[in-house]
């Protein structure tokens, strides 16, 4: 049985350099008409925690994302309560 390849997406910092990120999941929220993205660092170690990050996203097309930070509380609490479900059912499953 073949590993299915996980997707990966190149990140630029306030610094302008790239970073890797692996693309955990992504999302729509019906209330607000927005999409947005989990993504994790590539180069992690083993020992450290996993961090993960969520920004609000918009496809220009199939190989362009403009990415935006989530700023508002109530879009974080959104955010995080996906999170929590979608880990959940990936613990499950």
């Amino acid at each position: 049985m073949a590993l299915e390849e996980k997707e990966r997406i190149i990140i630029p910092d306030e610094n302008g350099e790239e970073h890797l990120f692996e693309v955990l999941f992504t999302f729509d929220v019906d209330e607000n008409h927005q999409s947005y993205i989990a993504v994790t660092p590539v180069e992690q170690s083993e020992e450290e925690e996993v961090e993960v990050y969520a920004f609000r996203y918009e496809e220009k097309d199939e190989d362009d994302l403009s990415l935006f930070p989530i700023e508002s509380d109530e879009e974080w609490e959104m955010v995080e309560e996906m999170l929590s479900t979608l880990a959940d059912q990936e613990n499950d499953s």
